[in-house]
C-alpha cells in the first residue's frame, strides 16, 4: 500500500481512479467503525432520534387525510381541534428529535475527526525522512485536513441516507396501506428514475474525479509558491507563476462547472418524474374518488406522500456521489495509515545504555535505489571525544553517512554495520540513540514559539541555567539578551525575524543543551556569514570538548583542527588522516584544499 504514497503525482492520480466510484468499501467502513466505537452511545441516540423524526414527517399526510375524511367531509368541525393538537404535538416531537439527532451526530463527527487527525499526525511522525522526500507536503496536508473533513461529513451522510431509506419505507408502507392499486400506480416512474441514475453515474464519477485532481494540482502549486516566495521574488517570477497558477485555477473552474451542470441536470429529471407520478395519482385517483373506491382525503394524502417520496429519492441520488467522495477519502486516509514506516525498531530491541561516544562504521554500503550505491565499503572508527571531519565533493556520500548514524535509514543486511559503543544501531531502539546525540543542519529551522521554546525544544525539563549556559557556549546569549523579550521573544514563522546566523546559533544551542555524547554538524557553517562562522569556530572549541563530533564541511578551513579527516569520493573513503598528513600526501584532500583556497580568494 505504500507505493502509491511514494511515487509522486501520477501514481496518486491512478490510486484516486482506483478507489473513486465505490459507494461502499468494507475496509474503510470497518476501520471507520473503530473510530466511531467510543461514541456508539451518541450514535445510537442519533439513530433513534432519526426514526422518531422520520415517523413524525410521515404521519402528517395521514393526519390530513383523517381531518378531511373523518371531520371536514362529515361536518364535524369541532373535532378539528383534535387534529390541531395532533399537529402541534408532532411539530414539538419533530423539533426535539431533530435537535437531539443533530447534537448527537455532531459529537460523533467531531470525535471521528479528532481521532483520525491525531492518529495521522502520530503516524506521520514515525515515517522516515525519505518518506517526506518522496511525498509532496501538499498531498499530506490535503489528507490530514481535506480527507479527514470529508470523513467527518460521511457520518452525517450515512445517518441521513439511513433516514432517507427509512422515510421511503414508511411512505411506501403508508401509500400501500391507503390503497394498493393507487400505490403501485404512483411508483410506476421508479424504473425510469433508476435508468436515469444508472446513465448519469459514470459521467458524474468521471467529472467529480477531475474536480479532485484539479484542486489537488491547485493546492500543490499554491504550496510550492508560498514556500518558495523568496526565490520567486528574487527571480522576478511573479507574473510567470501567476500565469501558470491562473491556468491551473481555470482548469479547476472548468471541472467544477461541468460537474455542476451534471448535478443540475439530475435534479430536474427527478422533479419531472415527481410531476409525472403526481399526475398519474391525480388522474387515476380522481376516477377512483368518483367511483367511491377511495375518499378525497386519501387522494390528497397520496399527492403529499408522492411529493415527500421523491424528496428522499432526490437526496439519496446526491448522497450517492457524496458517499463516493467519502469512501475515496477514507481509502486514501487508511492507505496512509497503513504505510509502514521504513525505519522501525527490531522486535524487543533494548534501549541503548548511556554511551561514551565510540562510533564504528564497518564496511558500510548503502543505496537509496537498487543498484545505485551511495556508499561502498566505508569503514572508520571515531573514538570518544574525537572530532572527525568528513570532506569531499557534492554527492560523495557525506550526508548519507551521518543520516545512517542518526538512523534516518538503516544499513541493509549484508552491507556492513554501524556501532556505537559496540552496539549495532539496528539492535537498539532509535529513541534511546537519538536522545544521546544531536545534529545541526546547514539550513537552520526554528519552530513557532519563543527562543526559549526552541532551545529547550525536546528537553523542556532543562533548567534555565543550562539553557543560558548552552546559548553562551555557542555565542548566542549576547544577541538573545538584546531581543525585545530576551529568551521569551516570539520567533516568527520559520524564524524570519532573526538573521540566518542568529537562527543557526540558536540551532547550535538547541543541539548542545541536553549535553549529547555525539554531535553531528552537517554543513552547519556553510550558510552563515564570515563573522558568525568565526563565532561558531571559537564556540566549537568549547562545544566539542569531551564529545564525539562528526563534522561535514565544504569549507576546509573549518575542519583543519579536526583530530582526523575522512575524504570521501564517489561513495568511498579514499583518504584518512589529519590536515598536515593529508596535505603532505598531495592526493585528493590536497586537491580539494587548493580548490577551496582559490574559491575563498
Amino acid at each position: 500500500m505504500m507505493s502509491g504514497w511514494m511515487m509522486g503525482g501520477s501514481t496518486g492520480a491512478q490510486r484516486d481512479e482506483e478507489v473513486f466510484g465505490s459507494v461502499y468499501d468494507p475496509r474503510v467502513v470497518r476501520r471507520m467503525l473503530g473510530y466511531i466505537k467510543p461514541y456508539r452511545k451518541e450514535l445510537t441516540i442519533a439513530v433513534l432520534a432519526m426514526f422518531v423524526f422520520t415517523a413524525t414527517i410521515t404521519a402528517v399526510p395521514w393526519i390530513i387525510k383523517i381531518a378531511i375524511d373523518d371531520f371536514i367531509a362529515v361536518g364535524n368541525l369541532a373535532g378539528l381541534w383534535w387534529v390541531v393538537g395532533a399537529f402541534m404535538g408532532i411539530a414539538i416531537i419533530n423539533w426535539a428529535a431533530n435537535y437531539v439527532q443533530q447534537i448527537a451526530m455532531e459529537r460523533v463527527g467531531q470525535g471521528l475527526l479528532y481521532g483520525l487527525r491525531r492518529d495521522m499526525f502520530a503516524h506521520l511522525q514515525k515515517q522516515s525522512v525519505s518518506f517526506f522526500d518522496r511525498t509532496e507536503a501538499g498531498r499530506l496536508i490535503s489528507r490530514v485536513i481535506g480527507d479527514v473533513g470529508q470523513m467527518q461529513e460521511m457520518t452525517s451522510i450515512v445517518v441521513m441516507t439511513l433516514a432517507d431509506f427509512v422515510s421511503l419505507v414508511f411512505i411506501v408502507g403508508a401509500v400501500l396501506a391507503l390503497d394498493l392499486r393507487l400505490g403501485l400506480i404512483s411508483m410506476a416512474t421508479l424504473p425510469v428514475l433508476a435508468v436515469v441514475v444508472i446513465v448519469w453515474q459514470p459521467f458524474a464519477k468521471r467529472e467529480f474525479l477531475k474536480v479532485r485532481r484539479a484542486i489537488s494540482i491547485v493546492n500543490a502549486d499554491l504550496n510550492e509558491n508560498m514556500s518558495g516566495v523568496r526565490v520567486v521574488q528574487a527571480m522576478n517570477r511573479q507574473e510567470a507563476n501567476l500565469s501558470r497558477f491562473e491556468g491551473r485555477n481555470r482548469d479547476h473552474l472548468r471541472s467544477n462547472l461541468v460537474a455542476g451542470r451534471l448535478s443540475a441536470g439530475l435534479l430536474p429529471s427527478v422533479d419531472i418524474l415527481t410531476g409525472v407520478a403526481m399526475g398519474l395519482v391525480v388522474f387515476f385517483g380522481s376516477r377512483m374518488v368518483s367511483g367511491g373506491a377511495i375518499e378525497v382525503g386519501a387522494l390528497i394524502a397520496y399527492v403529499l406522500y408522492i411529493q415527500r417520496f421523491f424528496d428522499p429519492v432526490r437526496s439519496l441520488t446526491m448522497q450517492y456521489t457524496q458517499l463516493q467522495r467519502s469512501m475515496t477519502s477514507g481509502a486514501r486516509i487508511f492507505d496512509l495509515l497503513d504505510a509502514a514506516p521504513a525505519m522501525v525498531d527490531a522486535p524487543g530491541a533494548p534501549a541503548l545504555p548511556p554511551i561514551k561516544g565510540r562510533v564504528e562504521f564497518k564496511n558500510v554500503g548503502f543505496s537509496y535505489n537498487p543498484g545505485v550505491d551511495v556508499l561502498t565499503g566505508v569503514s572508520f572508527i571515531a573514538q570518544p571525544g574525537e572530532t572527525v571531519a568528513v570532506v569531499g565533493p557534492s554527492g560523495a556520500g557525506k550526508t548519507t553517512m551521518v543520516s545512517l548514524l542518526s538512523r534516518f535509514a538503516d544499513v541493509e543486511e549484508g552491507r556492513g554495520g554501524i556501532k556505537v559503543d559496540g552496539y549495532d544501531l539496528r539492535d537498539v531502539t532509535r529513541a534511546s540513540l537519538v536522545t544521546q546525540m544531536s545534529m545541526v543542519l546547514q539550513e537552520p529551522f526554528l519552530f513557532s514559539g519563543s527562543v526559549r521554546d526552541n532551545i529547550k525544544f525536546n528537553h523542556p525539563d532543562v533548567s534555565d541555567e543550562q539553557m543560558v549556559k548552552a546559548a553562551d557556549a555557542v555565542g548566542a546569549h549576547d544577541f538573545i539578551s538584546k531581543l525585545p523579550d530576551g529568551y521569551d521573544t516570539e520567533v516568527a514563522e520559520l524564524g524570519v525575524n532573526l538573521s540566518l546566523g542568529q537562527r543557526q546559533l540558536v540551532s547550535f544551542a538547541r543541539a548542545i543543551v541536553s549535553e549529547p555524547r555525539i554531535l553531528i554538524l552537517d554543513e552547519a557553517t556553510a550558510s552563515v556569514d564570515s563573522e558568525t562562522e568565526l563565532k561558531i569556530q571559537r564556540a566549537l572549541g568549547v562545544v566539542l570538548q569531551g564529545r564525539t563530533a562528526i563534522v561535514i564541511a565544504h569549507r576546509l578551513s573549518t575542519v583543519r583542527d579536526a583530530d582526523r579527516i575522512l575524504v570521501m569520493d564517489g561513495g568511498c573513503l579514499v583518504e584518512e588522516g589529519d590536515h598536515d598528513t593529508l596535505l603532505a600526501a598531495d592526493e585528493r584532500y590536497a586537491q580539494l584544499h587548493r580548490a577551496n583556497r582559490l574559491l575563498e580568494g
